[in-house]
């Protein structure tokens, strides 16, 4: 079981980090690029941050709820990289007046698929990459400097990846895959105890969720429904008069405000 199961959750699953508001002069850009084809199983793309000027005061950087894991780090100071793990709720970063990141993003199980990492281990928080995965760090504080082109930054990133899958072959537990297919395929919205039926116990599959993706299966359906209604991009108005909080699997209006601000850190009306 290696890179061909784990490379369905791609298919099923695109996640969204909502587009940087750009100032009327451009002051800050994000954008993302595709990594080689044999690493698009593991890692949905890599992605590039950065202040186009020196800003008058710090970038407020927010990151919404999305069930992966990123690497990244300021290519000013390349020595210093960190790993994000699993997160339940939106998480925002006060960057300095000038930056220049650029990051992995894994898709969901991905990360501790390769790196044989307890995902739970790192969940809702961030720590260096050197006390996680050394070599990787090494790597890029060897090879990583502020003026390099992008297409040798992806060029990098993709040798030192492919370079680690052919010597760690990725394993995993079908019966697992089958459930996060389950999810994903669903938006979601499922009875977990009923629909997850793949051979496991509840127990099993909370303890395989919490390793590979880094919480339950709820927690992982709570985010990939919260996804799928961005993805969707539903108006406001639309989501008063046709009642889709309903469809969506949320009890009420209320409760479906309430999660999507913990995911977003914003109200449906402010945003969508």
């Amino acid at each position: 079981m290696g890179g061909e199961i784990i490379g369905a959750i791609r298919s099923q699953y695109n996640p969204v980090q909502p587009s940087i508001l750009l100032e009327k002069d451009n002051e800050v850009s994000y954008l993302e690029f595709m990594p080689s084809g044999l690493l698009q199983p593991y890692i949905y793309c890599y992605w590039q941050l950065v202040s186009q000027k020196p800003l008058e005061q710090p970038f407020i950087y927010r990151v919404v709820a999305d069930a992966c894991m990123d690497i990244y780090f300021d290519l000013y100071n390349p020595a210093e990289s960190y790993v994000m793990g699993f997160c339940k709720q939106y998480t925002e970063f006060a960057l300095p007046k000038s930056f220049h990141y650029f990051g992995v993003r894994f898709l969901p199980s991905a990360f501790p698929h390769l790196f044989s990492i307890n995902g739970k281990e790192l969940s809702n928080r961030y720590e260096k990459l050197e006390f996680v995965i050394p070599k990787l760090a090494r790597y890029i504080a060897g090879y990583f400097e502020p003026e390099q082109p992008v297409e040798k930054m992806v060029s990098l990133l993709d040798s030192f990846f492919i370079d680690w899958i052919k010597v760690h072959s990725p394993e995993t537990d079908h019966r697992f895959m089958e459930s996060v297919l389950k999810i994903l395929k669903n938006d979601g919205s499922l009875q977990l105890e009923s629909d997850l039926k793949t051979g496991l116990s509840p127990r099993q599959l909370r303890r395989l969720f919490h390793y590979y993706i880094g919480d339950s299966p709820k927690t992982f359906s709570q985010i990939i429904r919260f996804q799928s209604l961005l993805k969707a991009k539903p108006s406001s108005q639309l989501l008063k008069s046709e009642k889709l909080f309903f469809d969506a699997g949320y009890y009420d209006q209320s409760h479906f405000i309430k999660a999507f601000k913990t995911f977003y850190g914003s109200t449906p009306s402010q945003i969508l």
